[in-house]
C-alpha cells in the first residue's frame, strides 16, 4: 500500500502545487494589469504562465523523485529527462520574460514619442526586434549546451572540444563567411540607423516599405503587396534610396506636354482648387511652372507636397487626372496637336507654284488625304 500511496502523493502533490502556484501568480498579474494601465508589462508577463508552470512542476518532481520511489530501475533516465525538461522550460521562461520586458518598454516609449518623432520610434522598434532575436538565440544556445552537458559522454568530450576550439573557429569562420557577414550587417543596420521597420525604400528599382528585419535578411513589401527578401548585407554594401530618412515628408512632381497657348494662370488657379479638395495634400507648398519647350509643345510641371510616400502618390495621380479632364473640357485648344496649317512665308517672298497650281509650301504641309 505504501508503494502506491508514496508515488501518488509525491507526483499528485507536485502537480497540485504547480497548478495552485500558477493560478495564484496569474491572478496577481491580472490584478496588477488592471491596476496599472500605463504599462502592458503585467499583461505580457501572463503569456509566460505555461513555461512558468513547467519550471515549477519539473523542479518539484526533480527534487522529490527520490522520495517517490517510482520506477527505481529507470531512476537515472527519468532524472535526466526531468533535468532536460527543467532546462528547456527555464530557457522558455527566460525568453518570454525578456520579450515581455522589452515589448513593454518599447510600447511606453512609442506612446510617448510617436507624435513628436516617428522616425526615432521606428528606429527603436527595429533595435528592439533584433535585440529580442539575439536574446532568444543566446538563451537557446546556452540551453542546448546545458542539456548536452548533462550527458557524461558530452562532459568527457568537453576538454577535447575546447582544445580544438581555435581550429574549429577558423574553419567555421571560413565556411560561414557569408552568414557571419549578414549577421554583423544586421547588427550594423539595427544600431547604425541605416534602415528601419516602416521605412519607404527603393531597392533594385522596386519601391516598397520595410516590413521585417532579422539578423540575416530584410523583407520589403512593395506597393502591389509582393514581398522582396534580400540579405541585410545588401544594405551595407549597395546604394539604396530611403525616402523616410529624417522626416517622411515628400515633394512630388506632375508633368504635362501642352500646346503653347495653354492658359498657365488659369492652370495655377485650378491646381490650387484641386489640392484644396485633396485630403492627401499636407498644405505645405505647390507651384506650376514651364520647365521646357519644343517646336510643337511646352512642358508644364506642377510641384506638390505630402506627408509621406503613399500620400504623395495619391496627390500626384489626382492632380494629373483632374487637370487633364479640366483642360479637355474647358480649354481644349491647350491639348497638344499636330500643326497642319499653311506655312507662313517671310515678307516679300512669293510662293513658288507647282505645275498643278498648288503652292509648294501648302502642298507639303497639307493632310495626306488632301494630296
Amino acid at each position: 500500500m505504501d508503494d502506491v500511496l508514496r508515488p501518488l502523493i509525491v507526483v499528485g502533490g507536485s502537480v497540485v502545487l504547480t497548478l495552485t502556484l500558477g493560478w495564484v501568480t496569474d491572478l496577481l498579474l491580472r490584478k496588477a494589469d488592471e491596476r496599472h494601465h500605463e504599462t502592458p508589462l503585467w499583461g505580457l508577463l501572463r503569456r509566460a504562465r505555461v513555461p512558468y508552470q513547467l519550471v515549477l512542476c519539473a523542479a518539484l518532481l526533480r527534487g522529490s523523485y527520490d522520495e517517490a520511489e517510482l520506477l527505481q530501475d529507470h531512476k537515472v533516465g527519468i532524472g535526466r529527462l526531468l533535468t532536460l525538461v527543467l532546462i528547456g522550460s527555464a530557457a522558455w521562461l527566460a525568453i518570454r520574460i525578456a520579450a515581455a520586458v522589452v515589448e513593454a518598454t518599447y510600447t511606453r516609449y512609442a506612446s510617448a514619442h510617436r507624435e513628436r518623432d516617428p522616425a526615432r520610434v521606428r528606429r527603436v522598434r527595429t533595435q528592439v526586434t533584433l535585440i529580442r532575436r539575439v536574446v532568444t538565440a543566446v538563451v537557446g544556445v546556452v540551453a542546448v549546451a546545458a542539456m548536452l552537458l548533462t550527458f557524461p559522454a558530452m562532459r568527457a568530450a568537453g576538454a577535447s572540444l575546447l582544445a580544438s576550439a581555435g581550429i574549429l573557429g577558423i574553419v567555421a569562420g571560413v565556411a560561414a563567411q557569408s552568414t557571419l557577414g549578414n549577421l554583423f550587417a544586421g547588427l550594423q543596420i539595427a544600431f547604425g540607423d541605416m534602415v528601419r521597420i516602416g521605412d519607404t525604400v527603393v531597392v533594385d528599382g522596386e519601391w516598397g516599405t520595410v516590413e521585417e528585419i532579422t539578423l540575416t535578411f530584410l523583407t520589403v513589401r512593395t506597393w502591389d503587396e509582393r514581398r522582396i527578401t534580400m540579405p541585410v548585407s545588401y544594405f551595407t554594401s549597395q546604394p539604396f534610396e530611403n525616402w523616410s530618412r529624417g522626416t517622411p515628408q515628400m515633394t512630388g512632381t506632375v508633368f504635362w506636354h501642352l500646346d503653347h497657348s495653354a492658359p498657365l494662370d488659369a492652370m495655377r488657379e485650378r491646381l490650387r482648387d484641386i489640392l484644396r479638395e485633396c485630403p492627401a495634400w499636407d498644405g505645405r507648398a505647390f507651384n506650376l511652372t514651364v520647365t521646357d519647350s519644343t517646336p510643337s509643345t511646352m512642358e508644364v510641371r506642377a510641384l506638390v507636397t505630402a506627408r509621406d510616400a503613399d500620400d504623395i502618390w495619391t496627390v500626384r495621380v489626382a492632380v494629373r487626372e483632374q487637370m487633364l479632364r479640366w483642360l479637355a473640357a474647358e480649354h481644349p485648344y491647350a491639348m497638344p496637336r499636330v500643326n497642319a496649317a499653311d506655312a507662313v512665308l517671310p515678307p516679300g517672298h512669293h510662293a513658288r507654284r507647282a505645275p498643278d497650281g498648288i503652292p509648294a509650301a501648302r502642298r507639303v504641309h497639307n493632310h495626306p488625304r488632301e494630296r
